[in-house]
């Protein structure tokens, strides 16, 4: 259940999750809603969305779909302002999902163009979020931000590539200034660091892992638990750093994974 005291049982805390069209964003969405959270879902994929809220009530969740291109200023504003009308009691949770990658991952194959694509998306995607939250994390005095990142935000990541490795990092820094900053009123953020888990994104990969790698890796849904049990913490905790993997991890135990250059 969610860890705020603000939680009541007429008026249920809002979750918000962006990037919740499918993959990690989807399951957490799902789960959020079966911890008793009336979640709000955003992405650019408008029939995606509606389909997770569908799936959402059937299974006797709340939920509400709000169109969002993360990477115009304006329109995260405007989601945001759509998602407090929407819900009925405190928002308290954004989990910030939306992530990008390109083909042209090494230096000889990548463009300033696709450079900024994947930093916009991964990094300041974040950062115009968690800024339309805070003054009302502030107000209530409590809130939470969880960051779904990347092994390669926490370790360096040969295949992920320099603009996905960069943005992905970076936001280990941006998570460890809310804690600083904004701890102090009452508000608590976590860099959650996935190992390889099987999604879209994966498949955008020069050279996509053959499907008995797949089959041992991290599913959506074992994001999402870690984001629901983050989530019911109670609000004096705060876990800064979470790094989640499969038990078969193929940055330990198969090097040869990551060639030198994948083409």
């Amino acid at each position: 259940m969610p860890a705020s005291a603000l939680s009541t049982a007429t008026r249920a805390p809002g979750a918000w999750i962006v990037g919740a069209s499918s993959g990690i964003g989807r399951a957490t969405a799902e789960r959020l809603a079966r911890d008793g959270y009336v979640v709000a879902v955003s992405g650019r994929r408008t029939a995606l969305l509606d389909e997770v809220v569908e799936a959402i009530t059937a299974q006797g969740g709340r939920a509400h779909a709000v169109p969002v291109d993360v990477t115009d200023a304006a329109s995260v504003e405007a989601a945001h302002a759509r998602v407090a009308a929407a819900l009925d009691g405190p928002l308290e949770l954004l989990v910030c999902s939306a992530g990008t990658n390109v083909p042209g991952r090494w230096w000889s194959d990548l463009t300033p163009a696709g450079f900024d694509q994947v930093v916009d998306t991964n990094l300041n995607a974040v950062t115009r979020c968690v800024l339309t939250v805070l003054p009302g994390f502030r107000r209530a005095g409590f809130g939470q931000v969880v960051v779904v990142s990347s092994w390669a935000g926490w370790q360096y990541m040969s295949a992920a590539g320099a603009a996905y490795g960069s943005s992905k990092t970076a936001l280990g820094a941006l998570v460890q200034s809310l804690n600083d900053q904004e701890g102090r009123s009452g508000i608590r953020a976590t860099h959650l660091c996935p190992g390889e888990v099987v999604t879209d994104i994966l498949r955008t990969r020069p050279v996509p892992p053959p499907e008995d790698e797949m089959a041992r890796m991290l599913d959506a849904d074992d994001v999402a638990e870690a984001v629901s049990w983050l989530a019911g913490l109670r609000a004096k905790v705060c876990v800064n750093e979470l790094v989640l993997t499969p038990v078969h991890n193929r940055m330990y135990v198969d090097t040869s994974a990551y060639p030198p250059r994948e083409t």
